[in-house]
């Protein structure tokens, strides 16, 4: 595996372990998941009790966790790209490839929901309406799909045939 690869995941781990440590204090009874809870919150009445059960005390986390979430939106997307290009390196056939566009297409997707998502849950927090709710909601659910989809498309890819990576 690349250098480059390799860096690209660890920074992505590492960004993604602070953002699960900065969600445990937003784990509450209205909220059991945290900022994901948040993200699923369809009304603003669900968006509402999200935000009371957290407290003032715990509302600076959420802000920190959605703001942290930008720039692991840009490394995590350029990893799976990157990642993409690296299994590709082998295929050289037109459906491999094909599926390849189709796969990238979908890691930037999910990166542009996952934008989309975070500008609606901020502007959210302030005065939670349901369409700004119903449209992160959306957004997250794209994200989650996308990304889903994608990572089916990368083992599609790798297991086309059965050559080792190895040239």
């Amino acid at each position: 595996m690349p250098r480059h690869l390799k860096l690209l995941g660890l920074t992505t781990f590492a960004l993604l372990a602070a953002l699960v440590a900065i969600n445990i204090p937003l784990a509450t009874y209205a909220a059991p998941q945290g900022v994901i809870s948040l993200q699923f919150a369809v009304t603003a009445e669900q968006t509402i009790q999200i935000l009371n059960s957290w407290g003032a005390e715990n509302s600076h986390w959420a802000v920190a966790s959605l703001l942290l979430d930008l720039p692991f939106i840009v490394v995590y997307v350029v990893t799976l790209l990157a990642l993409t290009g690296y299994l590709l390196l082998d295929r050289p056939g037109i459906r491999e490839r094909q599926a390849g566009r189709w796969v990238r297409g979908l890691f930037v997707a999910a990166g542009a929901s996952d934008v989309g998502e975070n500008i609606c849950l901020l502007s959210n927090l302030s005065e939670p309406t349901d369409t700004l709710s119903l449209m992160a909601s959306l957004f997250a659910l794209t994200k989650f799909t996308a990304l889903l989809l994608g990572t089916a498309g990368l083992l599609v890819i790798r297991a086309s045939r059965r050559h080792s990576l190895h040239t």
